[in-house]
């Protein structure tokens, strides 16, 4: 009675080891994808390193894993993993976008435009290779060719709402608010769900000093997305030029909650201190900014201010 089960047991063992080593590889990477699927990545990073330890060159394992280390906010790993994808694969594009996009995110923005110019290389057809390099030039404070990228990525992706978004901040940053308000005007009509569309056109509105306008579109961009502590600080700052200081100020420590590390909150926490005469508070928040942000907007007038007090 136990002959035929022991063929079994043979036929399977001699199954397992005839599986090829792409075949056993292939498995743990979809395992790997499996629990990314189901929003696993610390499990996915196990089965990730299991088809690297069957193949130590094999570049999608590297490149997933460094994806799920993305999803950990780990972004170290995540950069060294996209590395070592590009090492064994040099013209991996995707492995290329994602590590600049980390050297973006670490600060690293000079190694951001090399790989920025690498994919443009690789394939000047696809918009991400310039949309990568007007976020790299952004960073590098050169608007005029971050403009230029921005524009071109447009060109390869006309339907793409966000690109639109990009060349209006660029024209917001060189304060030609007229350019950007009817970049924003056509990038609404191909979505005006954007939240960010109206976060910036509130931003324009608010240094034009329309300030109930400039509220009722960041009041839209916070409807359509709540989560951004970036929007919940410039409703703030609207509201303290509405004379509603102390909703305003509640605001602006709500973003400070969500963003410890935004000096524009910052900032607004002082200019509050100094709508209200409270020289020491104004003066603790305000006397670290202009040394540290020197050309931030609003910073240098209202510590001239709180210094007057």
């Amino acid at each position: 009675m136990k002959f035929p089960n022991k063929i079994v047991l043979l036929a399977a063992i001699f199954w397992i080891s005839c599986d090829s080593l792409d075949d056993k590889k292939g498995r743990f990477l979809l395992k790997g994808n499996e629990k990314m699927e189901e929003n696993d990545p610390k499990t996915a990073i196990g089965f990730y390193q299991e088809a690297i330890s069957l193949d130590s060159t094999y570049s999608d394992a590297y490149f997933n894993k460094g994806m799920a280390h993305l999803r950990l906010n780990q972004l170290e790993d995540a950069i060294g993993d996209f590395s070592k994808a590009i090492q064994f694969k040099p013209d991996y594009y995707e492995a290329l976008f994602q590590r600049g996009l980390g050297y973006l995110d670490n600060g690293e923005f000079y190694k951001a435009r090399e790989d920025a110019e690498k994919l443009i290389k690789l394939d000047a057809e696809n918009w991400k290779s310039f949309f990568l390099q007007g976020l790299t030039l952004e960073k590098l404070k050169d608007f005029p060719a971050s403009l230029v990228a921005f524009q071109s990525a447009s060109r390869l992706a006309p339907e793409n709402s966000d690109l639109m978004v990009n060349q209006a901040t660029i024209l917001y940053y060189q304060k030609k608010y007229t350019e950007s308000k009817s970049v924003l005007d056509e990038a609404e009509k191909l979505n005006p769900t954007e939240p960010n569309l109206h976060n910036l056109r509130s931003m324009i509105l608010f240094d034009e000093r329309d300030y109930e306008n400039a509220l009722n579109s960041v009041e839209k961009a916070i409807t359509l997305d709540n989560r951004q502590a970036y929007f919940y600080n410039n409703k703030g700052l609207y509201l303290l030029f509405l004379n509603n200081k102390e909703e305003g100020l509640d605001l602006i420590n709500q973003s400070i909650q969500m963003d410890p590390k935004n000096p524009f909150a910052l900032r607004n926490k002082g200019i509050y201190y100094v709508m209200t005469g409270d020289k020491v508070s104004a003066l603790s928040y305000l006397t670290d900014l202009a040394k540290n942000y020197p050309e931030m907007d609003l910073v240098a007038e209202y510590l001239e201010k709180a210094q007057a007090l």
